[in-house]
């Protein structure tokens, strides 16, 4: 009886993780739609690029902040340089003529504590953040702040778009897909729960209490949401940027940005009490907490089916299930360069929650990502 509870629990959690809670959200948006009300307004805006040894690409980085379509007496550029030890610094003050301005921190302390310094030196109405990596259309920052005439709206996440080695848009992956079909139903109901870090805006006052140790798109988020405001998705605001082609670098990589929020829930875990934040509440639950949750579920859906598939065919043929889908994966581990989509979907799913839990080993040991090296793409 033991077993089955818990095969059915773990079937549960991993079902309502991925499908319940994108339904639920879905019919919630059948009778509410918190629409959000944009017009054509320029408000002060001080664009920060967070910079860590990146003298290969901080002059391409720069020279398209430039071509920015926005009131030059409206938009200030700020680089914060997190100590860098390159010709990143050099470059960028070659640019000082320009109005760039850039704020280095004497000691590399990481990421958010770079981009405090900026926001400490920002005089804008509205901060826009954007990393080195990201390519942004000259109309990005206009179409951004347009959100922010909706009274309610705290920050601004933008879509996120990729390109491949040529620099030609290229086909978004499943998981992509179902992410933003998922901003999209929170934005239309009450409010995203993440938002994307590479390319984001937010109101001035929801960036005054800037934490240096926690990740600071997330926490931005959160900051708005204890202010009564929201963050939403901008279908409209695009940012570029390629595909890791280093499959261990994009592992890494995950598994850093899952330990940051994991930590950022763990430091902020008042915000999962529905008492306080009501419908937000449950969505961070859902979206982050149920999503971190999945691999010790499958884990346990494995093993007790696999227990109890000597008393009942049931269980025999739900192992089977779960023994090819795992077959799968490794199968198109393997066979990199030509396994099909289903493959792909298989892989990415299993590779996704073992990033998940190597991230809460990390988590579990006391280690927290400060330091910080900026994706190679």
């Amino acid at each position: 009886m033991f077993l089955e509870i818990g095969f059915w629990m773990s079937v549960g959690l991993v079902a309502y993780a991925y499908l319940g809670y994108a339904f639920l959200l879905w019919g919630f948006s059948l009778f509410r739609c918190r629409r959000v009300s944009k017009a054509d307004i320029t408000p002060s805006v001080t664009f920060i690029i967070t910079a860590y040894n990146e003298q290969s690409r901080i002059a391409d980085k720069l020279e398209n902040t430039l071509k920015l379509t926005y009131p030059a007496s409206r938009l200030k550029v700020v680089v914060a340089s997190d100590c860098s030890s390159d010709r990143t610094d050099e470059i960028v003050k070659s640019y000082a003529d320009q109005g760039i301005q850039l704020v280095r921190a004497s000691v590399r302390q990481g990421k958010e504590a770079a981009q405090k310094l900026a926001v400490e030196v920002a005089k804008g109405e509205i901060f826009v953040f954007s990393d080195v990596a990201t390519i942004l259309p000259e109309h990005a920052v206009s179409n951004i702040v347009k959100n922010f005439h909706d009274s309610t709206v705290g920050c601004v996440s933008s879509v996120d778009r990729f390109v491949d080695q040529d620099g030609r848009v290229s086909g978004e992956g499943a998981y992509v897909r179902y992410e933003m079909f998922l901003r999209s139903l929170e934005t239309r109901v009450n409010s995203l729960v993440g938002l994307s870090g590479s390319f984001f805006a937010a109101r001035r006052e929801v960036c005054q209490d800037w934490n240096e140790s926690l990740q600071s798109d997330f926490n931005t988020l959160l900051n708005s949401i204890v202010q009564g405001l929201r963050g939403v998705c901008d279908p409209d605001s695009e940012g570029f940027y390629k595909n890791l082609t280093d499959e261990r670098k994009e592992y890494e990589r995950k598994v850093r940005t899952i330990l940051r929020g994991i930590s950022v829930v763990s430091c902020r875990r008042e915000m999962l009490n529905p008492f306080r934040y009501g419908l937000f509440a449950w969505q961070l639950f859902s979206h982050k907490v149920c999503r971190w949750l999945v691999p010790f579920a499958l884990l346990g859906a494995l093993i007790s089916a696999l227990s109890l598939a000597k008393y009942s065919g049931v269980y025999l043929v739900f192992f089977g299930l779960q023994a090819c889908f795992y077959a799968m994966a490794v199968i198109g581990l393997v066979f990199a360069m030509s396994k099909p989509s289903f493959m792909k979907l298989s892989l990415y799913f299993v590779l996704a929650n073992i990033a998940i839990m190597h991230a809460w080993i990390r988590f579990a040991r006391g280690k927290r990502v400060v330091a910080w090296e900026s994706s190679k793409r």
